[in-house]
C-alpha cells in the first residue's frame, strides 16, 4: 500500500523535532495517532526509521533519507496546493482567445495591456484566424471564448460586443476618390478586389451586392486583408472592408469612403460555450473587455459598441 501524505508530514514533523511530545503539539494530534501513523509508515517501507527511547528520538540512515524525500513530497504537495489556488481565483494560468485577426490587432492590445498590469502572472494565448476556425476552437475547448462573427448555435452563447460598418477603399488617384460616398452599387461598376471565400468579409459582401440586384465580378481576390489593400493601392481596382480592418492596410495610396445604399454592419460578439463554466482569468479578462465598454473605449471611425 502507497504512503499516504498525512503519513509522511508525520514523520518529517516527528523526525525534525526529534521528539513526538513536540511534533504532536505541532501539529495538534495526538501521540498515539502520530505514533501509529510513523509505524504504519515504516511497515509499509519494510524499514525501520527511527530509534526510540523513553528520552530520544534518533534516524536511522533509512530516516534520513525518508525524511529528505518525506519533505521533497510535502513541500510539493503544498506548492501544488497553492498554484491550484491561484489558478481558481485567476491569478495564474492563461486565457485562451479565438478572434479574427481585426480584432487581435486593433481591439485587443489595450485590453490586454491593462489585463495584464493586474495579473502579470497570467498569461494569454490569442488565436487568431477565419471564422469557421475561431468557432471551432470555441466548441473544442481549445479557446475559452471567442470574438467573432455571430453565428446561431444551441451550443454557443453569445453577446454583443461591437459593430464594423463597411467603408468602401479606393486607390487615391481613382476619379472615386473624390467623392463624399460610394453606394455598392458603384463598387460593381469597378474592377473589384474580394476577399477569399472563406472569410467571413466575403460572406456580408456578397450579400450586400445581393440586396441591391447587382453582381460584381472579382479583379482578383485573396485571403489576407493586408494583401487586398495593396492590390487596392497598386490601382487594381476597389473593395469594401469593415472600418476595423482598415488600421491593418497601412498608409499606402488609398481613400476610405463612406458606403451605404445599403450600410452594411458587421456584428462581432463574444461567443462561448453554453453551459460550460468560464476559468476566473477567462472571466476577469472579460471583465476588463467590459470595462473599456462601458467607459466608451477609444475605437476606430466606423466601429462603436454593440448595445
Amino acid at each position: 500500500m502507497d504512503s499516504t501524505l498525512r503519513q509522511l508530514a508525520a514523520y518529517a514533523a516527528v523526525a525534525r523535532a526529534a521528539s513526538f511530545t513536540a511534533a504532536a503539539a505541532q501539529l495538534h494530534v495526538s501521540q498515539s495517532s502520530l505514533s501509529r501513523a510513523v509505524a504504519d509508515l515504516e511497515r509499509q517501507v519494510g524499514a525501520q526509521l527511527l530509534e526510540r527511547d523513553t528520552r530520544n528520538v534518533q534516524l536511522t540512515p533509512a530516516g534520513v533519507e525518508a525524511l529528505r524525500i518525506a519533505e521533497q513530497i510535502v513541500a510539493a504537495h503544498h506548492a501544488g496546493m497553492n498554484e491550484l489556488a491561484r489558478f481558481i481565483e485567476g491569478e495564474s494560468g492563461s486565457v485562451a482567445v479565438a478572434t479574427l485577426p481585426s480584432v487581435a490587432a486593433v481591439l485587443l492590445p489595450r485590453v490586454i495591456s491593462d489585463f495584464r498590469a493586474r495579473w502579470p502572472a497570467v498569461g494569454i494565448q490569442i488565436m487568431d484566424g477565419l471564422e469557421g476556425a475561431v468557432l471551432a476552437r470555441v466548441l473544442s475547448g481549445e479557446a475559452d471564448f471567442a470574438i467573432t462573427t455571430e453565428e446561431l448555435s444551441s451550443r454557443l452563447e453569445h453577446r454583443p460586443l461591437v459593430r464594423d460598418r463597411f467603408i468602401a477603399v479606393v486607390p487615391r488617384e481613382h476619379a472615386l476618390a473624390q467623392r463624399e460616398g460610394l453606394t455598392w452599387e458603384d463598387l460593381a461598376r469597378e474592377p473589384f478586389l474580394a476577399i477569399g471565400r472563406e472569410s467571413s468579409v466575403r460572406r456580408l459582401t456578397d450579400a450586400a451586392f445581393a440586396q441591391v440586384d447587382v453582381r460584381a465580378m472579382p479583379a482578383a481576390e485573396a485571403g489576407n486583408v493586408a494583401t487586398v489593400g495593396g492590390l487596392v493601392a497598386a490601382g487594381l481596382g476597389v473593395t469594401a472592408l469593415p472600418a476595423l480592418v482598415l488600421p491593418l492596410l497601412g498608409a499606402g495610396p488609398v481613400q476610405h469612403l463612406p458606403l451605404s445604399g445599403p450600410v452594411v454592419n458587421r456584428r462581432l460578439s463574444i461567443a462561448r460555450r453554453a453551459g460550460r463554466p468560464l476559468p476566473m482569468a477567462a472571466r476577469r479578462f472579460l471583465e476588463t473587455l467590459n470595462e473599456h465598454r462601458a467607459q466608451n473605449g477609444e475605437l476606430p471611425t466606423g466601429v462603436s459598441w454593440a448595445d
